[in-house]
């Protein structure tokens, strides 16, 4: 069994930033391949950001050049650091993780999934 637990979320004006921490635990967190996502009030869980057991790194357009994702293999955490928030970055964040032979892009092909953290941005 995997266990997934985000933290790090709350409350900041436009421009602020956060840091969203990801324990997993109860797998191979070295070979797993880790994504953030999110999903605000009546829309579709969307993919932030992933990284893929080999290092590679993908975000979504919405955010690229303002939100940055990292690791501590051995802490078994992953990180997503979010600056110049705005309000549609509003949401509850999940993080991830899955072990297959390709990098998992879509939500479906994720299988442990921690409860959320949620981040609120006001303008």
């Amino acid at each position: 069994e995997v266990q997934v637990v985000e933290s790090g979320g709350g409350s900041v004006e436009a421009g602020g930033s956060l840091r969203l921490s990801c324990t997993a635990s109860g797998g191979t967190f070295d070979d797993a391949h880790h994504g953030w996502y999110r999903q605000a009030p009546g829309n579709e869980c969307e993919m932030v950001s992933i990284m893929s057991s080999g290092g590679q790194t993908f975000f979504a357009e919405s955010v690229k050049g303002r939100f940055t994702i990292s690791e501590d293999n051995d802490k078994n955490m992953v990180y997503l650091q979010l600056s110049d928030l705005k309000p549609e970055d509003s949401g509850l964040y999940y993080c991830a993780t899955e072990i297959r032979s390709w990098i998992p892009l879509s939500r479906y092909e994720y299988q442990s999934w921690g409860q959320g953290t949620q981040v609120t941005v006001s303008s």
